[in-house]
């Protein structure tokens, strides 16, 4: 059974791959967990806190191993 893990994407990135790495996990498109992420910061006033969360997602979430 293979554990599945949680990685910045290598491949599917426009910063730097927290996205990518979501929808990879989740199965969910990039393109709308951004969307998706924007939406939330704006709607609940997190303008500059959904960029901190972000950056400390970059800093969290180990990038993806080279195969």
């Amino acid at each position: 059974m293979e554990t599945k893990r949680l990685y910045r994407s290598r491949s599917d990135r426009l910063l730097f791959g927290v996205c990518g790495g979501l929808g990879e996990y989740t199965g969910i498109d990039p393109t709308i967990i951004r969307l998706v992420w924007v939406l939330v910061s704006v709607l609940m006033g997190l303008g500059l806190g959904g960029l901190i969360v972000y950056l400390i997602a970059w800093v969290i979430i180990p990038e993806t191993p080279e195969a």
